[in-house]
């Protein structure tokens, strides 16, 4: 079973078989280290441009849990406790 595809301003449709989420999440977080793991040795541009790095010396932020947190909601008039 495949997802419907469409493009050229809607004028044309294939179908393509669905892939893994990686937008969001643990499974972002690993497409991301997979793509730093290919750049590492590439170098990027800090500090206005006046100074270079390699990518892979950058470091990896640890991701923490949500729970217990706070989230508003509506237009900032409720909020909900994340469990």
């Amino acid at each position: 079973m495949g997802i419907v595809r469409v493009g050229g301003r809607g004028t044309s449709r294939r179908v393509a078989e669905k892939e893994e989420d990686n937008w969001a999440g643990a499974a972002y977080k690993k497409h991301q280290e997979a793509k730093k793991a290919k750049s590492a040795d590439k170098y990027i541009t800090v500090g206005r441009g006046t100074g270079k790095i390699k990518f892979g010396d950058i470091a990896s932020t640890p991701t923490k849990s949500t729970k217990g947190m706070w989230v508003s909601s509506g237009r900032g008039t409720g909020r909900r406790k994340l469990s």
